[in-house]
């Protein structure tokens, strides 16, 4: 019968050791995270419904909820009444300025008339001089007429502002999925009362995983931005192994997180790496894993 002391031995060893059986430890230890997104409403009012249910997989853009905007709805159209009736006055205005412009073609018709006259001798300076006068009436009258216009002109523009802000409204009330993803919580239900920046779900792309692991200075060297990896998950009394790429490496070192272990058992200082990993179906967030540097000692 075997000593306690060397079956507890015996055990420690097992465990970190590596699924090769020669001794070896992985490189880096760390756990699965992916780019979590909360989704939050846009607008206020009653879920009319909300297709969002944990762990389906939406699509890009999709239409996942409404929220109600029937008030919105009411004040567009009130809106759009006030712009009708200010217009009818701006057209009241136009057609005042158009009469005056017919008559200052007829007073500048009879000018012409009153000069060949005047050089038949046939008419008088006077005549003339009354003729300038009124084209001048005219002009003045045309200019006050515009005047009036101006106001009418930037009140309909401002409402045309408030017009196009509703239906930026009414559009934000369609919950539509803005990235691909799986939803991973959902935090609202329909006939509830959502509020602008109210979350209504998260969602993360959990088909690119990202793996951070932590490794000492002494094995920094031996990585680099884009090189391929082995990342080691348990499956089972064996352990299964995808490819990764090295996506991202600190510039700075860190104190060792508790939870992480090193191939110096817990070093000082370490730097974080972010390796991506193609997901099967298999992995999750928070799911511990193993990093290998493929070597020729560790390759299987």
């Amino acid at each position: 019968m075997k000593h306690p002391y060397l079956i507890l031995t015996s055990l420690l060893i097992s465990l970190l050791g590596s699924c090769t059986g020669n001794g070896e430890k992985a490189d880096g230890y760390g756990n699965f995270e992916a780019t979590e997104i909360t989704i939050s409403a846009e607008a206020n009012g009653k879920i009319l419904f909300l297709d969002a249910e944990e762990g389906n997989v939406l699509a890009q853009n999709k239409v996942v909820g409404v929220i109600d905007t029937v008030q919105l709805s009411l004040k567009r159209d009130q809106l759009l009444a006030s712009k009708n009736t200010i217009f009818s006055k701006s057209r009241n205005v136009l057609s005042q300025r158009e009469v005056l412009k017919e008559q200052l073609k007829v007073a500048q018709n009879d000018r012409a008339r009153v000069e060949n006259l005047l050089q038949a001798k046939a008419a008088t300076t006077k005549q003339l001089d009354d003729i300038n006068g009124q084209i001048n009436i005219i002009k003045e009258q045309i200019k006050s007429v515009e005047t009036q216009n101006s106001p009418i002109i930037n009140e309909i523009k401002s409402i045309e502002i408030q017009i196009r802000q509703i239906e930026d409204q009414i559009n934000k009330s369609v919950i539509q999925n803005p990235v691909k993803g799986t939803v991973l919580v959902k935090y609202a239900e329909p006939n509830e009362i959502t509020a602008f920046g109210k979350p209504l779900y998260k969602i993360a792309n959990l088909e690119d995983m990202i793996l951070r692991v932590y490794i000492s200075e002494n094995q920094l060297s031996k990585l680099k931005i884009g090189q391929e990896v082995s990342v080691k998950i348990d499956a089972g009394e064996e352990m299964k192994s995808y490819p990764g790429v090295v996506s991202w490496i600190a510039e700075s070192a860190e104190f060792t997180p508790k939870i992480i272990q090193t191939k110096e058992e817990r070093v000082n200082l370490v730097y974080a790496v972010k390796v991506k990993v193609r997901n099967d179906g298999s992995l999750k967030i928070g799911m511990p894993a193993e990093m290998w540097i493929a070597t020729k000692t560790n390759e299987e």
